[in-house]
């Protein structure tokens, strides 16, 4: 079996090695998708939270139907973790914004 020279080995690297969309540091993901996610959860509940404060005082039949309306007719944010992809790709992708800047 021949020795495989720095750059070989380089390749190989990044054809097995994965990196995450959330960063360099695949450890980072402990922090930063937890933080991700109550973001935007946390976004939607002061949303209801707004449109519902409105609506309070004596009954209002109509104020709170039309409360419960704008709520529902509001699309909610969303999160989704983005799948994981070879180290080259994301080599190639980081060099590529870093020429464009």
């Amino acid at each position: 079996m021949a020795r495989r020279s720095p750059q070989e080995k380089k390749q190989l690297s990044y054809a097995k090695d994965r990196r995450n969309d959330y960063g360099e540091n695949d450890k980072a993901s402990r922090k930063n998708l937890p933080r991700k996610r109550a973001r935007v959860h946390r976004a939607n509940r002061h949303r209801a939270h707004a449109e519902l404060h409105g609506a309070t005082g004596p009954l209002d039949v109509e104020a709170s139907d039309a409360a419960e309306t704008r709520l529902r007719g509001l699309r909610p944010k969303r999160f989704k973790k983005q799948p994981d992809v070879p180290l080259g790709e994301y080599v190639r992708w980081k060099l590529g914004r870093r020429s464009a800047e």
